[in-house]
């Protein structure tokens, strides 16, 4: 129910301004007060609906929504609006995790260190096996590492972000069968920076990363079935 009504309003099915009444909702669903209740008040705390006296619950515009959420952003991802919130996440991406990077390298703990070069290896080689699950599961941990690991706790709140847009890539079929090469360099070139303390450096490599990223997502998106010059 909260998945549905919240994709309603992601993609203007529901667009703002209308009206979301608590009985219709349960007969719509057909799901109890109590859950309708519920779904509504979650609606509420992303900034998707407010409640207003006399009218009832109340479709707001996407300038009041909660943009990091991740739920949110799932819905994004997994409906119509998928191209355009992949360039603004990507936009995101490129503005903190080449900085995050950077500042790990002065600040991450030397388990941190030694972590993201562990993750680095275990991308290499599910890389090589065309292991994409075993793959995104690293390459989630990495970025969250590295995000943590740069020291500032809204960028470590940012791992969530992060995750869902890797998640999405893979799940919806934006990643090549095998990650480029390229790209795991890169992903060892960044740990290997951090771990020598080298800020410019992983800061470099971390930038490459994202930007590699957005190039193969809109070649993929562009080659898609129903896409402008797809099949």
């Amino acid at each position: 129910m909260l998945a549905r009504l919240g994709t309603s309003i992601v993609e203007g099915t529901l667009p703002p301004g209308s009206v979301l009444r608590l009985e219709e909702l349960q007969e719509r669903f057909g799901a109890s007060r109590t859950v309708a209740r519920e779904v509504v008040r979650a609606l509420e705390t992303m900034g998707l609906t407010e409640s207003r006296r006399r009218v009832g619950v109340t479709v707001r515009a996407p300038g009041h929504w909660n943009h990091y959420d991740p739920r949110l952003i799932r819905w994004q991802l997994d409906g119509r609006t998928r191209t355009e919130a992949l360039r603004v996440l990507t936009e995101l991406r490129r503005a903190v995790e080449p900085t995050a990077a950077g500042l790990a390298a002065h600040r991450a703990t030397a388990a941190q260190r030694t972590r993201l070069r562990e993750l680095g290896t275990l991308l290499a080689t599910t890389a090589k096996a065309r292991d994409l699950d075993t793959f995104l599961r690293h390459d989630v941990a990495f970025h969250h590492l590295l995000l943590t690991a740069s020291g500032n706790p809204m960028f470590g709140q940012l791992s969530e972000v992060v995750r869902e847009v890797l998640a999405g890539r893979t799940g919806h079929g934006l990643m090549p069968p095998e990650p480029e090469p390229e790209a795991v360099a890169l992903h060892l070139e960044v740990a290997e920076a951090v771990h020598a303390g080298d800020a410019p450096r992983a800061e470099r490599a971390m930038r490459d990363i994202v930007v590699q990223a957005g190039t193969e997502m809109n070649v993929l998106l562009d080659s898609a079935p129903g896409a402008p010059g797809g099949n």
